[in-house]
């Protein structure tokens, strides 16, 4: 008999009218012991919610399960027993690890006691013995410095360190199952490794079932034993991971693993420098004395020079706090550094700031967050003609709003909508064409794909394609995803510590690396 049992599970939302919203439908499938099911779709696709049902994490009664559904975990069903029961169950035998560990760690305590807390609720062990087990839990999970990290605060860790302290809780308790809901989704490619890594070798230590939960084909791929895949709150299709990958049979499942191969793109040809930064370096104090002189600093960047050429796309790659973000902020003028950044030959402190931002353009990470919820598309858009050009007429400035919308592949009627009704994807299309408006000569495109699914990213990867080659558009496209970077990038910069530690072509770049950190990164992106 398998260690757990979905049948039927279907779940409905009330809406503030009381009509109930289907989330979930008829899903089935089973959890064997030690085995790793992985569940892949896109957002909404209903993947957490149904997680979420099996250990009754949701917002009850807004959430509502039909009669037929059936979650058997030892002979009981999860859905109908007592909460008493449940309680017993919850982090001791099936554990949870949530996506965004910064929002559940608890900012006032640090890690020790939070730690220390999860394994007294199951164990009847003094405050001393769950002192010295939480020691040995963040040894466990590889946690560099565990006696230092137990005085830490979660925003004094890291993301992956975090994430670290997170598993260690989930397995305080040596649970059975192990739920991780998009645990790498936040990480970058060398951190996510490790905490995939991390995962599968504690599965085999303990014996431990885990269902992994991710928009990532192709790390589901790596390790997983069988995989569900789901489409709209229904499995469309689940089987082995050899079934999966060489006989797809439902169309979105080819769909998806279609959107895996990415490709590379053509090597352009190399016009003239538009954009060259020499001696770059930017410095950030972090420590003062009393007198208020700086005692402690970092430098985000040093001595960093690049080339940006008319027609091609410059990728910047490395993990969080090699300085990629800095360095875009710098080369749009966003930021203080020194150095000399010149646009065509002259240096952008000499020119009119207008004329630089008309030139210059940024398409931000988090569309949600980069745009103002109060305002409508049309206004979003329209911003920069209200700056550049004023004196446009209404008729003129709503028709150039509408051809720029159909031209990053949305419509008339998404004019007078806000941010909040489209979907992630949709939100990175009113940014690009935010910045299109103005008719740019280069886009910093920072981290533009990082938060979405990987069918819409590669729709996304394929717009910004298309409008580079219809309107000579010259792109520096930061990103730790070198999958993507493949897809877009003709030569690639990598950076650590504020340094560029290697620049090649894209194809010899990613073909054959030359300095180990580079080697580490293509490694990573592979799994």
């Amino acid at each position: 008999m398998s260690l757990l049992m979905v049948k039927n599970l279907s779940v409905w939302f009330k809406d503030s009218e009381g009509q109930a919203l289907p989330a979930v439908r008829d899903v089935s499938f089973d959890l064997e012991e030690g085995e790793i099911l992985g569940i892949v779709g896109e957002s909404g696709s209903g993947k957490s919610v149904t997680a979420l049902s099996i250990l009754r994490l949701l917002p009850y009664p807004k959430a509502i399960h039909s009669s037929k559904s059936v979650i058997f975990y030892t002979g009981g069903n999860l859905l109908t027993c007592s909460e008493e029961t449940l309680r017993g169950i919850r982090g001791k035998e099936i554990a949870y690890i949530f996506q965004e560990p910064m929002s559940s760690l608890n900012p006032l305590h640090t890690i020790g006691n939070q730690l220390i807390e999860s394994i007294k609720v199951h164990s009847k062990i003094n405050t001393k013995k769950a002192y010295s087990k939480a020691i040995d839990l963040l040894k466990q999970v590889e946690m560099p410095n565990p006696k230092e990290r137990m005085k830490a605060y979660p925003h004094e860790l890291s993301g992956g360190q975090r994430q670290r302290v997170m598993i260690a809780m989930a397995i305080s308790n040596r649970p059975k199952i192990l739920i991780a809901d998009e645990p790498t989704t936040a990480l970058d490619v060398t951190i996510q490794a490790q905490i995939v890594e991390l995962l599968v070798k504690l599965c085999k230590e303990m014996n431990m079932a885990m269902i992994f939960i991710s928009h990532n084909l192709r790390l589901v791929e790596k390790i997983a034993d069988k995989i569900c895949v789901m489409q709209k709150g229904k499995i469309v299709e689940q089987g082995t991971v050899k079934e999966i990958f060489e006989a797809p049979q439902a169309a979105y499942t080819k769909k998806l693993i279609e959107s895996m191969g990415g490709g590379s793109k053509p090597i352009a040809q190399k016009g003239k420098c538009l954009l060259c930064a020499e001696n770059l370096s930017v410095v950030y104090p972090l420590r003062k004395n009393f007198w208020g002189k700086v005692i402690k600093s970092i430098h985000a960047l040093n001595d960093v020079d690049i080339q940006l050429f008319a027609g091609e796309t410059l990728g910047v790659v490395g993990e969080s706090g090699s300085g990629k973000t800095t360095l875009g902020m710098c080369l749009a003028d966003l930021c203080r550094y020194q150095g000399c950044i010149k646009l065509e030959d002259k240096d952008i402190k000499n020119i009119n700031p207008l004329n630089l931002r008309k030139k210059i353009q940024i398409v931000f990470q988090d569309p949600f967050n980069s745009l103002n919820p109060r305002m409508t598309v049309a206004q979003i858009v329209s911003e920069g003609l209200n700056v550049f050009e004023p004196k446009l007429k209404k008729n003129e400035k709503y028709q150039r709003i509408i051809k720029v919308l159909r031209e990053v592949g949305l419509g008339e009627a998404d004019a007078e909508k806000y941010p909040h009704e489209f979907s992630g994807g949709q939100r990175q299309r009113i940014a690009i064409a935010r910045a299109l408006i103005v008719e740019p000569e280069i886009l910093i495109l920072d981290e533009p794909t990082s938060a979405l699914d990987v069918t819409i990213q590669k729709q996304i990867l394929e717009l910004l394609l298309k409008l580079q080659k219809d309107k000579n558009l010259s792109y520096i496209f930061i990103s730790h995803d070198m999958h993507a970077v493949k897809m877009v990038a003709d030569r690639i910069v990598v950076m650590k510590n504020g340094q560029i530690v290697e620049e090649n072509s894209a194809v010899r770049l990613l073909n054959c690396p030359l300095n180990n950190y580079t080697r580490k990164l293509v490694a990573a992106s592979m799994f």
